[in-house]
């Protein structure tokens, strides 16, 4: 009888070991009894979102074009008048040119001058050239009228000038003189060395000679 009791009271303990170890935990929560991880054992994780990749630069982020220059700024090379072109352009002298002339007309004592511009620059046949005629006084009168100053004929380095003297016909009251000496108007009191030609048998009358303005060309010259 002892041992049938002694047998029932260990079964009850066992019983209520069990129901103590299958009961709710202190929050109320079923407890399932499945046993911590070990340390060191590698929890499954929910994989994370991938990083979004890099946005593309914005319109706005573009450098801005270089802008065209302004049509105010200043051009870097010469302007394209002709005034600006050749404000410094400056008369030409005895300096500047070489000088012939020869004989055109002997009844009317009528020979072709030339210069030609021998400087590296360009310079301006500015008139009338002065003449003067060997050992005589005096110069010979202007025949034709000149342009301004604006408007004279430009000689570039090698280019030349033509202008038309007339000594006149042998009336008895000129002169016969071998040569002439020419200087050029500057407009200016510069000094210049005369150049000077052979002019062998020039008739000059007091009254009839004259000398053309500086033209371009020859035949100009000998008919103005």
């Amino acid at each position: 009888m002892s041992t049938v009791r002694t047998a029932a009271v260990v079964l009850a303990a066992v019983s209520a070991f069990a129901l103590s170890a299958c009961g709710p935990s202190e929050d109320g929560a079923a407890d399932t009894g499945s046993a911590t991880p070990p340390a060191g054992a590698t929890a499954s994780r929910t994989p994370s979102t991938p990083a979004a990749p890099p946005k593309a630069p914005s319109a706005s982020s573009t450098p801005p074009a270089p802008s065209a220059p302004s049509a105010s700024a200043p051009a870097s090379g010469p302007s394209a008048s002709a005034t600006d072109a050749d404000y410094d352009v400056f008369p030409c002298s005895t300096y500047d040119v070489t000088f012939s002339a020869h004989l055109a007309e002997p009844t009317t004592s009528s020979y072709l001058l030339k210069i030609t511009n021998k400087s590296g620059k360009a310079c301006r046949a500015l008139g009338h050239p002065v003449v003067t005629f060997g050992d005589l006084d005096g110069q010979a009168t202007q025949r034709g009228e000149a342009p301004g100053i604006e408007d004279a004929l430009r000689l570039g380095p090698g280019e030349s000038a033509y202008a038309g003297l007339l000594g006149g016909a042998h009336d008895g009251t000129g002169k016969t003189v071998g040569s002439i000496a020419l200087t050029m108007d500057t407009e200016s009191d510069l000094e210049q060395k005369p150049l000077t030609a052979s002019t062998p048998g020039l008739y000059v009358s007091p009254t009839a000679n004259s000398v053309t303005p500086w033209v371009d060309n020859a035949e100009d010259a000998l008919s103005l």
